[in-house]
């Protein structure tokens, strides 16, 4: 703590042979942010400029690819200048960026189960669809996603604001929530909102999305082999983003919770493929699988092959 300026600090502990491996470490971390950048930046880009991928389905992909830039943008600046420096942070900066990786967290869920019901209404209800699916639900449903886990979260980050603390070392390489586990008196009240917010912005979404998609495989299972076919295109994609996300946010918040006391080097793995695996899985996935997507990246490559070559 540093009591001239009253700030105190908190040690990222969860680096493993950090001082060893320190530009392995950070050419590794830069290489990866800067791929999540271009690659999510990219589907953006093409999703604004493009006419046709002014539908639901696509502002959605658009919403899901820029909050996972977010969440990046929330860790690995800090990752990379703890990589060069010590691996100190505040504890206000620690809890202000445990806010914003929970509650973007929160909105990659209300925004997957967004995209779910968009694909519900469009094969169940494809009469109705353009009635449902209109400008105004398509905002109601991001205003939603974004603002609704971050108030959730401000409440018990505002609350730990004030908490004394007793360890000032944090077994994480970024604030998680295991900054709560830094506190002298563990929270029964703090324990249930957690459970709370949990339930709300996980379970609630996860649930949400088993139910629409059981719908679309009654639905297609009926149906022609060609609606079947381009339910699973656009389907798919989704499905996999879910799976892969839950299964690593799951583990991100059960691990403190249960407590269970991991390998130093295997949970350090384990919070990488947290970071790492999901912001570039997204751009792939959507990339290669939306078929409307995929055409035109074709296209922006060809003629930029095409350009370099009239330019020799």
């Amino acid at each position: 703590m540093d009591s001239e300026l009253n700030i105190t600090y908190i040690t990222l502990g969860g680096h493993v042979e950090v001082d060893k491996y320190r530009y392995l470490y950070f050419l590794m971390m830069f290489t990866v942010y800067f791929l999540i950048i271009c690659s999510n930046s990219t589907i953006v880009y093409l999703i604004w400029v493009h006419q046709n991928l002014h539908k639901p389905m696509y502002i959605f992909i658009a919403a899901l690819l820029l909050n996972s830039l977010l969440i990046s943008t929330a860790i690995y600046p800090k990752l990379l200048i703890d990589l060069s420096e010590k691996q100190l942070i505040s504890y206000s900066a620690c809890l202000f960026q445990c806010f914003l990786y929970y509650s973007l967290n929160g909105s990659e869920f209300l925004l997957l189960a967004a995209m779910s019901y968009d694909r519900y209404v469009s094969i169940c209800k494809p009469l109705q669809y353009h009635t449902i699916m209109k400008k105004t639900t398509v905002r109601i449903f991001l205003g939603f996603a974004w603002f609704v886990p971050a108030c959730q979260v401000a409440l018990p980050v505002s609350l730990s604001a004030n908490t004394k603390l007793c360890n000032f070392t944090l077994k994480a390489i970024f604030c998680n929530n295991s900054i709560y586990k830094l506190h002298c008196v563990s929270s029964r009240a703090l324990t249930v909102y957690s459970g709370i917010f949990f339930f709300n912005v996980t379970l609630l979404p996860v649930l949400f999305i088993i139910f629409t998609y059981t719908k679309i495989f009654i639905v297609t299972y009926q149906s022609r082999r060609e609606v079947r076919m381009k339910a699973a295109q656009t389907c798919l994609p989704h499905l996999l983003v879910l799976i892969s996300f839950s299964f690593l946010f799951t583990y991100d918040v059960v691990i403190v919770k249960l407590e269970l006391e991991l390998p130093k080097t295997i949970h350090f793995i384990m919070t990488l493929q947290v970071i790492l695996y999901h912001p570039l899985f997204n751009p792939i996935i959507y990339g290669l699988k939306m078929k409307e997507i995929y055409n035109h990246i074709r296209r922006l490559f060809c003629q930029r092959k095409l350009h370099q070559h009239i330019n020799k």
